[in-house]
């Protein structure tokens, strides 16, 4: 359970420890905080894309990031949206845990991703930098938590659109 003093709109640290134990860091601001789950907003600053095979998700310079952060779940949620409010897509990430300590968000990336377009597609991103097999990887938390997700996934994506349609007061 999150107990905090965090104001919306505060400056929170992201902090990903990937599984080779490099660190990525982005500045973010708090929109939303409960017991269970924390949501941070960050403007992208380089336009991106995810591919896989003919899959392609493009995110543009100036989309909004919504990053949703459970503390019960096995997963983290990257949902993005154009200045306009258009969804453009979202990105779960397959965690170790997400930890939240005052201003900083922390989480163990999982190397496993599921990208989610627009039209409600997915694909699964990085089995092939996988150092075992999926089924023993992580003694087979990975393949639990990435099962879960996939049964999920729609659910979530249609919560958190309603969610960020109230940013954007918009009703796509």
């Amino acid at each position: 359970m999150i107990e905090s003093k965090l104001k919306h709109g505060k400056t929170i640290i992201e902090r990903k420890i990937r599984y080779d134990s490099s660190i990525v860091e982005y500045r973010c601001k708090l929109l939303n905080l409960d017991k269970m789950k924390i949501t941070l907003l960050h403007k992208v600053e380089k336009s991106f894309v995810m591919s896989k095979n003919n899959h392609k998700l493009i995110i543009p310079i100036g989309a909004y990031t919504f990053a949703y952060y459970w503390l019960d779940q096995p997963y983290n949620l990257y949902f993005w949206r154009e200045p306009s409010g258009k969804y453009l897509g979202a990105y779960f990430n397959i965690v170790r845990k997400n930890v939240i300590q005052d201003n900083i968000v922390l989480f163990e990336d999982l190397i496993i991703d599921v990208v989610v377009k627009p039209d409600g597609t997915s694909y699964i991103l990085d089995q092939e930098e996988l150092p075992l097999p999926l089924q023993t990887f992580e003694n087979g938390y990975v393949q639990d938590a990435l099962l879960t997700l996939l049964e999920r996934k729609d659910s979530i994506i249609e919560e958190v659109k309603a969610e960020t349609n109230l940013f954007f007061n918009c009703k796509s």
